[in-house]
């Protein structure tokens, strides 16, 4: 607790990630509040059969506008991007709770929430390529995405909880035109960010064509992988259940126990709940090496308690069991995405995700229709039963090839991380692009006396100094010494030229060395890490005095 305390402080001290963050938090407390709403009035209109539709003809159209929505970070400037994603919602939450004031048709309110199921589509990427951009070191980047996860947590708890109140006070009108307030809130916090634009605004935006093939192109290469597609179904078979969720959710509260409209916020605010201490929780995984049994046990934990509500429904008991598969399904999404960043080949890896991402939506509609379906053929608690075995029965049947994966993925080793994470052209970079770095680098013992670079040679690799010093001489004068810590052979790789001076080894030496390739595509495939790179560079080429 000390330690997300500690993060969070943190991003409070600089205004423009608070300012982020907590539009941020508005966000996901609007999305899970008028998703719970949206299916309780689809509850109202025909059990459990018009839950599953409702969510099926929102989150298919969402599906398809997700990959798209997604390059918008890459096309426009990403402030304003995060800006315009939240007066869309604003604008459709204020227009869906309208209709639902109104009495509308039905088909005019589906298609205002369908449009405000879209427009969220657009936050959560842009949130994610903004905050690399815009943190100065690796210690504020790492804050900045723990708060980011936590944001998702304590919305997913908070957003129900007063969605719920909201629903038994005054239905599910009340609840848009709330949040839409939220987001609108959220919209005044990102508006004229005080950001350097050129840190925000993409170095080669993409044309509409491209925009299609890198959408879709990473098919191909799941084809390709078939581990990291076993991972991929596994996770999208979580996003099932949390589909078939939101369907039992409000046929437990309503249906099965009776407790009313409010209720079924109440339970889904309880999973947030768990979601948040499971959350805290993971700060255990992180450096493990074996992730494969933290993920078959919180798949288990995230399964089986909605079988129990099943097996024997109560009021007491129901909150604690969804709150219990919360935990179970936070600790499994940052096992199995981890895992999958460590699989993943880097030049797939965001494409990969941005398909993760895509799936998710048609899970959902998957889940939500099939639970929908169990209800009406089998009844509500048949239905938790079976939605509650799914996953721990896809774990069972992947298990050995899971085993396999764990294998062959490598844990980021401490030392060698902290090295990376400290030279400033790394700095800016993602966790899973520090990860791949690190897949990639080699230790090497060097004796005191040898050689290290010699001047003229061709430059074919990077070193970071962990231990040890060594001299630099440029034709045979000794110009500067560097010391654990310190980097050498950066300037050959950058400017594509002979080695500029000599590096020898003046004590026993611990490296870490780099090749050319993943170095170059590391810092030219992001704007600040190359203009750190080459502003270190260029001090070393023409030092001042």
């Amino acid at each position: 607790m000390t330690g997300r305390l500690r993060v969070v402080a943190t991003v409070a001290r600089e205004p423009v990630l608070a300012r982020i963050e907590v539009a941020y938090l508005g966000f996901n407390m609007s999305e899970y509040a008028t998703w719970i709403a949206m299916l309780v009035f689809a509850y109202g209109l025909g059990g459990a059969a018009a839950t599953g539709l409702v969510s099926m003809i929102q989150l298919i159209p969402s599906g398809l506008v997700a990959p798209f929505a997604a390059f918008a970070g890459d096309r426009f400037r990403r402030d304003h991007a995060l800006l315009a994603g939240y007066l869309l919602q604003a604008i459709t939450l204020a227009v869906t709770a309208a209709a639902l004031h109104a009495d509308a048709p039905v088909p005019v309110i589906l298609l205002a929430a369908t449009l405000t199921s879209m427009t969220f589509t657009i936050t959560r990427p842009t949130q994610a390529a903004i905050l690399p951009n815009i943190t100065h070191a690796p210690e504020d980047l790492t804050a900045a995405n723990a708060v980011s996860g936590l944001a998702e947590n304590v919305g997913t708890f908070i957003g129900p909880l007063v969605g719920g109140i909201l629903l038994g006070l005054a239905g599910p009108a009340s609840v848009f035109a709330v949040f839409a307030v939220v987001t609108l809130v959220s919209a005044l916090l990102v508006v004229r960010l005080p950001i350097d634009l050129a840190a925000t605004t993409p170095v080669v935006p993409l044309r509409a064509v491209e925009v299609l093939r890198e959408s879709f192109g990473g098919f191909g290469a799941l084809r390709r992988e078939r581990p990291v597609l076993l991972l991929v179904l596994i996770l999208s078979s979580m996003i099932v259940v949390l589909g078939a969720m939101d369907v039992l959710v409000v046929s437990v509260a309503i249906g099965l126990l009776g407790l009313g409209e409010g209720w079924a916020g109440f339970l889904y605010s309880a999973f947030g709940l768990g979601g948040i201490a499971g959350a805290l929780l993971t700060v255990a995984l992180v450096g493990r090496r074996r992730l494969t049994p933290s993920l078959a046990g919180s798949g288990v934990l995230f399964g089986l308690p909605i079988s129990v509500i099943g097996v024997a429904p109560a009021a007491m008991t129901a909150p604690l069991l969804f709150a219990a598969s919360g935990v179970g399904y936070s600790i499994t999404t940052v096992a199995g995405r981890t895992l999958l960043q460590r699989i993943a080949p880097e030049a797939v890896l965001a494409r990969v995700f941005g398909i993760l991402e895509g799936l998710g939506m048609f899970a959902l509609a998957l889940g939500s229709v099939g639970s929908a379906v169990l209800v009406e053929s089998l009844g509500i608690q048949v239905a938790l039963v079976v939605t509650g075995l799914f996953v721990p029965a896809i774990l069972a049947l992947a298990w050995m090839r899971l085993r396999a994966l764990d294998r062959d993925a490598k844990a980021p080793d401490p030392e060698a991380l902290a090295c990376i994470r400290h030279l400033p052209f790394f700095a800016p970079l993602s966790a899973p692009a520090i990860e791949r770095i690190m897949a990639e680098l080699v230790r090497l013992d060097v004796p005191a006396g040898h050689v290290l670079i010699r001047e003229g040679d061709p430059g074919d690799l990077f070193y970071v100094i962990v231990e040890g010093d060594v001299d630099i001489s440029q034709a045979g004068v000794q110009i500067a010494t560097r010391h654990a810590g310190d980097h050498v052979g950066e300037i050959a790789l950058l400017r594509d030229v002979p080695r500029t001076a000599t590096v020898t080894a003046s004590t026993p030496l611990r490296l870490l060395a780099l090749g050319r390739a993943p170095f170059l595509e590391a810092i030219t495939g992001h704007p600040r890490s190359r203009e750190s790179a080459e502003a270190v560079a260029a001090s070393r080429m023409h030092p001042k005095g």
